[in-house]
């Protein structure tokens, strides 16, 4: 895969895992598009990543993006794609860039500009004049890149290519030829892509619902297997109704579990889902940390989200459409993909749900790197399997962790009744708990095993590892599993009952902190400035320097743990602003249409969404009346829109900002982002959602549709809200 010029001190990669610095790794990286976020975020919202133990920052490079017209590429203000690669970098993070030349990711004509879609070329192919399109593009990145090329740790060519491996090391060919190289180099493999051997790092991904299947299906068993544990890897759903509808074909018997040559690694777990015009899948944060969970119980060995932070389109019709020959139509504008930070920059609850995942692997990951995964003899029959208990070790035969999943959405779970686990290693046979425990839906549970710290041999715990802490006798944090009682076993064969609280128990030359279950949601490790735990309800971000800003909705409040007295200490904290929060008031300028039609169309058997001039004349129109502070640049306003119906746009001075298809979701917009100023006039456009309507909606929406006789359209309430900041002193 790699040669000398691709070569970068300090990174290696072996068939089981990534060496940083002669230790082993597991890495998490997080997609954002800079060219969906304001350059003035990018910094922000970096930090929030990095808070939430993300690693590596992923980004596509938007062909269509940068370059409306040939020859005319653009790479300034939230294009500037060098610029960002820095400011990822002075956050403490890598960067992997995946330059397409088709990208997909829910855009246009999959990323190409409309003059490349409308070029007489064959596309994603050695065609002669296709190549010569892309030397083009390739060279306009790679002159961009040239100064930052050494911070970039990896590249992926195409995405969803399945069946034109020599296409792919053409492109690498041309990448390299452009200037551009990094260590890895990266391809998808799901859907039994065809790559081409030892050239490029397989990825996977794994959704636990979507928007590329019909609005009547089911739910689907491509996603329903994420939530085992399993080592198939492959996806076949991902990507299939694009594929059906370019007729192009995944090709057929190619692998669905990794090649020897490598290790397992993803770069596309749901980290929540977009939401197309016809089916609008909500995932919760238990939904988004269960696939990820069972993943890493799998032997990841390289979590990659897609997407970690949603954003706004930089311009309208940039999205892929039926009117541009998709299944699908996206929203214009929002793509706030239900991320963990959403479109406004608020963090999601599944924020916190995964950033106790990344905390562990920041300390446990170079064991676990050596560890592979093994299941029980006894697993489920298959998806419809609701009575087998899923669970999965990690060992390296001496020591390691056992994981535990037990929820799945849509056909919730019942408590497991009397588990009990019997782990086979080395010099012996481990059977925990003492007495048999029932599993409560919604448990993710890693429990060590024979794990040794501060020269004492935990030889198993049922509470989740989440971090090691350092000082004279170092503090193993354990979180408690709800509705589960911790127990820890000694080597010497003593079992403790423990009981969670924010004080540890000594075990000799370790410290053993037993966090309750409600503190997990609140939890956060940060490892820049030294591993320190912290908690707080409110938002932590912080960069390399270890430095912590907090943001928060009402006076904030933040803990940190000190292990030499054995107890959380409150922060003092720096404030430069308050928290404000206040309703809006909601006038009706003109209401919507007495009827509206119950199907706007249909694309390959799909409902269209309505045309922005249908969505004009029958939407009902609000002026919203903010109080002048939300124009106050630190306040960082955000507007809070509970509503009901089918879309929505917020227009500022008459330009619309972000839009929403309706999902029974509360819709939060950053007044700052948006252009609000004093004087503007702010107006959301609500369209109703008729009765009979063939959209797919979450279940609660859908019981709430079904409650009106004709059509639904409500405004709940709406609510401007201006943070707290401030830094810990």
């Amino acid at each position: 895969m790699s040669n000398d010029e691709d070569v970068r001190a300090g990174l290696s990669l072996t068939n089981r895992y990534l060496i940083r610095d002669g230790r082993p790794v597991v890495p998490v990286s997080g997609e954002l598009h800079y060219s969906r976020v304001p350059r003035h975020r990018w910094a922000e919202r970096l930090r929030q990543m990095k808070a939430g133990g993300v690693t590596v920052v992923a980004t596509y490079v938007f062909w269509l993006h940068h370059s409306e017209r040939r020859g005319a590429a653009r790479f300034d203000g939230n294009l500037d794609v060098a610029a960002f690669v820095e400011c990822a970098v002075e956050t403490g993070l890598d960067v992997v860039l995946r330059i397409g030349p088709w990208c997909h990711g829910e855009s246009r004509n999959g990323g190409f500009p409309d003059w490349v879609q409308q070029a007489p070329v064959r596309h994603r192919t050695d065609d002669p004049g296709y190549l010569e399109l892309v030397t083009e593009w390739f060279r306009q990145i790679g002159q961009e890149v040239k100064p930052v090329i050494d911070k970039i740790i990896g590249i992926q060519l195409e995405n969803e290519l399945y069946d034109q491996p020599r296409h792919l090391v053409t492109l690498k060919r041309l990448a390299r030829e452009a200037g551009m190289s990094a260590p890895l180099w990266t391809a998808t493999a799901w859907g039994g892509a065809d790559l081409p051997e030892a050239e490029v790092l397989p990825l996977y991904g794994g959704y636990g619902d979507g928007f590329w299947v019909d609005a009547d299906a089911p739910w689907d068993p491509t996603f329903r297997d994420h939530y085992f544990f399993s080592h198939v890897w492959d996806d076949a759903g991902i990507g299939a109704d694009v594929r059906r509808a370019q007729a192009i074909e995944a090709a057929s018997g190619g692998p669905r579990t990794p090649s020897e040559l490598f290790p397992a690694a993803t770069c596309e777990l749901g980290g929540g889902m977009a939401t197309a015009y016809h089916r609008r899948p909500r995932p919760s944060a238990l939904d988004v940390a269960a696939v990820a969970h069972c993943k890493i119980g799998n032997g990841s060995a390289w979590q990659g989200y897609y997407m970690y932070a949603g954003g706004t389109n930089p311009g309208p019709d940039l999205q892929e459409s039926h009117a541009t020959g998709y299944p699908n139509d996206i929203a214009r504008l929002g793509y706030d993909f239900h991320a963990p930070i959403g479109e406004a920059g608020t963090l999601a609850p599944s924020h916190a749900e995964l950033r106790r995942q990344h905390a562990f692997l920041a300390a446990f990951g170079a064991q676990l790197a050596e560890m592979p995964s093994s299941l029980p003899e006894v697993r489920p029959s298959g998806v419809e399997d609701a009575s087998t208990l899923r669970w999965a070790l990690r060992s390296d035969g001496r020591s390691g962790f056992l994981f535990v999943s037990w929820h799945q959405p849509h056909f919730p779970l019942p408590a497991y009744r009397g588990a009990r686990f019997r782990v086979v290693l080395e010099d012996g046979e481990l059977e925990l708990p003492s007495t048999p425990v029932d599993v409560p839906p919604g448990t993710l549970a890693r429990w060590p095993v024979n794990l040794t710290a501060g020269g004492v041999t935990i030889a198993w715990a049922t509470a989740s590892a989440l971090t090691l802490l350092p000082g004279d006798v170092p503090t193993l944090v354990l979180i408690a599993e709800a509705g589960i009682e911790p127990e820890i076993a000694l080597a010497g064969g003593e079992i403790r009952q423990v009981t969670p609280g924010l004080e540890p128990v000594r075990l000799g030359g370790l410290d053993v902190l037993v966090l309750p279950a409600e503190t997990a949601g609140s939890v956060w490790v940060a490892e820049d400035g030294g591993r320190r735990l912290l908690l707080s309800d409110d938002e932590l971000q912080w960069d390399a320097s270890g430095r912590v800003r907090v943001k928060a909705v009402k006076t904030p409040s933040v803990r940190v743990y000190d292990p030499s007295s054995q107890s959380f200490i409150a922060a003092s904290l720096g404030l430069a602003s308050e928290a404000l929060a206040v309703g809006v008031d909601v006038e009706r300028v003109r209401p919507a249409a007495a009827t509206v039609p119950v199907s706007y169309g249909k694309h390959d058997g799909r409902p269209s969404a309505p045309a922005p001039e249908v969505f004009d004349e029958l939407a009902a129109v609000y002026r919203l009346r903010l109080p002048e502070w939300a124009a106050e640049p630190e306040r960082d306003a955000l507007l809070r829109i509970s509503w009901a119906g089918d879309v929505a746009e917020l227009r500022v001075d008459g330009r619309t900002f972000t839009d929403r298809y309706w999902d029974g979701s509360r819709w939060t917009v950053n007044l700052a982002d948006a252009g609000y100023r004093p004087g503007a006039e702010v107006t959301l456009h609500v369209l109703p959602l008729a009765a009979g309507s063939p959209v797919y909606v979450p279940a609660q929406a859908r019981d709430r549709l079904a409650a009106v006789e004709d059509q639904l359209l409500a405004i709940d309430a709406v609510e401007v809200t201006g943070r707290a900041t401030g830094e810990l002193v």
